[in-house]
């Protein structure tokens, strides 16, 4: 389905919100949270105070992941009646690890336009500024909370030659690099804390140089965490063998064969046909 951003029809606005310093905001975030008809949040009060320091005065609806199945039908009229919405989180840009999605989706099912205005994320600083390769990159966002199933996670990522994104609370910080010192082994990564604001750390440094500072670390993390550019010598596997040592670690047949295709210096077509005409 193609759809026109700017048709003049209702339609729902994704607005990233500053992570720390308030003169990160765009002059197009304000103008849209100034002319939007009504702005759901993540937190009316942490909203409020954003709203507030820039004289805005909207109706705030909350939207947060516990209510957005309910919302939605709501939203989904508001945009029948002609209003335009706002969508705002406490911090960032909505969707990215942080509310929105399923609103989001529910508005693209309806057929209204979703508007992601660009604008602050804390991924992009910190893999700008971690000393490790910007691309290719893989943004993973929140691990799982349960040891064993982070453990898992990482499992499934560990063999991938790609720089890693991760958000982290400081509560579990110390736990994850421990966990990652495990699985992945000892690698170059970044710790980055306060981004943009006015006591904004960077640690850089091997996982097991940076695990005994991180019970001293306050505040939200994102973890940089470089990927695994071992070679290895897989002359001995078949192409077929091969996309199914990834698949035995839970990776995706497509991102398998494209890790494969890589690693050989082949097509990705190649790859495909041959794993699949022995699949059959």
């Amino acid at each position: 389905m193609r759809q026109n951003s700017y048709d003049d029809s209702a339609s729902l606005y994704l607005i990233p919100t500053p992570i720390g310093n308030l003169e990160d905001i765009t002059l197009r975030a304000l103008k849209t949270l100034e002319t939007v008809d009504l702005i759901l949040c993540e937190d009316t009060r942490e909203s409020s105070k954003l709203l507030n320091h820039f004289h805005i005065r909207k109706k705030l609806v909350s939207c947060h992941e516990y209510n957005e199945e309910k919302i939605k039908d709501y939203v989904i009229s508001e945009l029948k009646n002609g209003k335009n919405i706002g969508l705002i989180t406490d911090q960032g840009s909505p969707v990215v690890s942080d509310p929105g999605y399923v609103v989001s989706r529910a508005v693209i099912d309806a057929n209204f336009n979703v508007i992601a205005l660009p604008g602050a994320t804390a991924f992009v600083p910190a893999l700008t500024s971690s000393g490790l390769a910007p691309s290719p990159f893989l943004f993973y966002g929140f691990l799982q909370t349960k040891e064993s199933k982070i453990r898992k996670e990482l499992n499934s990522l560990k063999k991938i030659p790609y720089t890693m994104i991760f958000y982290e609370a400081p509560h579990r910080l110390q736990k994850t690099l421990e966990c990652m010192l495990d699985v992945f082994g000892d690698r170059n990564m970044s710790i980055h804390r306060e981004i943009s604001k006015l006591h904004e750390e960077i640690c850089r440094g091997t996982i097991r140089e940076l695990i005994p500072i991180a019970s001293e670390l306050k505040g939200e993390f994102v973890l940089i965490v470089e990927g695994n550019y071992e070679k290895v010598d897989y002359s001995d596997l078949s192409i077929f063998d091969h996309v199914r040592l990834y698949l035995e670690d839970d990776i995706s047949e497509k991102e398998a064969i494209k890790l494969v295709a890589k690693e050989r210096d082949i097509a990705k077509s190649i790859v495909y046909k041959e794993y699949h005409s022995k699949k059959k």
